[in-house]
């Protein structure tokens, strides 16, 4: 990740490869300089080349253009705000400074005209730390990407709360780099307790202890879900607790990741188009131990649980197949018609496991359903609960942290479609209202005393289109943030 500093100096003064300002629309024609320190005759200058390159101040727009006489940096990026005098909000900001931090990967030092407040500080810090993110670890010869440091100019005095949220937003920002990297890492190298070996390495210097449940162990403890999707492949399953306790902690959250490290479909076996990208089948449990780490180095003053059920789906001569019938931790019977639809199996086993440590609010993360993306597309997350205020309580803390969340419901009917003539529960519906029916089949794992909400992130979690914002292709740690966010507010 690269490295950030915070300096009164002037814009203008620090010596660097590249400075970002911010342009909006002007009044009248061309844009507006949207940066401090400049000089009257700097501003027009810079305000007129910019509009010249056909620069509107629109948000998201990125011009480039020589810095001119004063400028210690030679290169000037402008990023469009947009209006901002009409609305703005900080993920806007985050997106457009993600715009034009995408367009200088291998600049060494990057200079940026900053805010005057902390909460500008963090979404600085925020959206240039995860505009810069690469993934190379597979190139044997590696181009220079990213950006090696970022110099933050603020215009006021720079007090304790700044320098406390970029010592935050760098704590964010690299747990959200831990998810990319485990979700982009090729499926050869991350079997279920490859998985569970990251987890116990990005914890290590952690106050978080780590469980984990081999095949033997999980078949001792019932979990049926768990071992029944593994069965097919020759690596075998895992379940991963990770345990933050800190004194003083008055609430208890639990987070509950999905983790299939491949999908194949397993019998009922997926297209070969695109399946490469089943990779991201554990995007869920990726955004599970990334937030853990995020929180407990925030020595944030709650009790986490999270978990991860971790399997591969696989076909062969050992896989389970469609008529099956499986029994999960809590002792229900669930009739697998469709081996596809495995993640809700896992999810059974550490949903019931969690519920019995009574946490006060119990989140699970999944790319769950195809469905979640024909309803609501790539970037916005599919939000169900059996209670409307845990449901609100999400969406609410997902806006604020600047990620695209969307509440739905859990229609009682739902359960009809989910009957099986021969066990409690079948593990698919009629082809309709795919997502909430999954939704409605993990409600059947939760006691109504118990405050839940399912999170379907099959959208979000992997980017298989363009670049945007700060979001690169592949990989985005979607879910992170929220965690943080909620954890921040149950800590209060």
């Amino acid at each position: 990740m690269p490295g950030f500093t915070l300096t009164s100096t002037l814009p203008k003064d620090i010596a660097a490869d590249v400075l970002i300002v911010n342009t909006t629309p002007a009044k009248g024609k061309g844009v507006e300089l949207v940066a401090h320190g400049f000089t009257p005759a700097q501003t027009k200058r810079i305000e007129a080349e910019i509009a010249e390159l056909g620069g509107t101040g629109k948000n998201g727009e990125v011009i480039k253009c020589a810095s001119g006489t004063g400028i210690k940096a030679p290169v000037l990026v402008a990023v469009g705000l947009g209006d901002f005098r009409k609305s703005f909000d900080l993920e806007q900001f985050r997106r457009a400074i993600g715009n034009g931090v995408r367009t200088l990967s291998g600049t060494k030092k990057v200079a940026i005209s900053g805010g005057h407040s902390a909460e500008h500080v963090d979404a600085t810090v925020l959206a240039c730390a995860l505009a810069a993110y690469t993934f190379t670890e597979y190139k044997s010869k590696p181009a220079a990407s990213g950006v090696g440091s970022f110099v933050i100019s603020i215009p006021t005095q720079i007090n304790a709360d700044m320098k406390k949220a970029l010592a935050a937003a760098k704590h964010v920002a690299s747990s959200i780099y831990l998810a990319r990297n485990l979700i982009n890492t090729p499926p050869n190298d991350l079997a279920p307790a490859h998985l569970a070996q990251a987890a116990k390495t990005a914890l290590a210097s952690l106050p978080v202890t780590v469980k984990v449940w081999d095949e033997k162990a999980l078949k001792t403890a019932g979990c049926g879900g768990i071992l029944g999707v593994g069965l097919g492949s020759s690596r075998p399953p895992r379940l991963i607790k990770m345990t933050y306790a800190p004194r003083g902690a008055k609430a208890h959250l639990s987070l509950i990741g999905k983790g299939i490290t491949f999908d194949t479909g397993g019998i009922s076996i997926k297209p070969a188009s695109k399946m490469d990208e089943m990779k991201a089948d554990m995007s869920g449990s990726a955004a599970v131990i990334a937030a853990v780490t995020a929180i407990a180095q925030l020595g944030l003053k709650v009790k986490v649980t999270g978990w991860v059920a971790a399997a591969e789906n696989m076909p062969s001569g050992t896989a389970q197949r469609p008529g099956d019938i499986l029994t999960t931790f809590d002792g229900t019977t669930v009739e697998v018609l469709n081996t596809d639809a495995e993640g809700r199996l896992v999810l059974a086993d550490a949903i019931g496991m969690s519920v019995l440590e009574k946490p006060d609010l119990m989140i699970d993360i999944a790319t769950l359903t195809g469905a979640q993306r024909i309803a609501l597309g790539r970037r916005i997350a599919g939000v169900m609960s059996n209670t409307q205020s845990a449901r609100e309580q999400v969406v609410a803390a997902s806006a604020l942290a600047g990620e695209e969340m969307w509440g739905m419901p859990l229609p009682a009917d739902l359960r009809e479609t989910l009957k099986s003539e021969t066990a409690d529960i079948a593990n698919i519906g009629d082809g309709l209202a795919g997502m909430l029916s999954a939704g409605v089949f993990l409600q059947e794992f939760v006691p109504d005393s118990q405050a839940w909400v399912h999170i379907d992130v099959a959208g979000p979690a992997y980017n298989d289109s363009a670049p945007f914002g700060y979001t690169p292709k592949g990989g985005t740690g979607a879910g992170v943030r929220t965690f943080v966010q909620i954890a921040r507010e149950l800590s209060a």
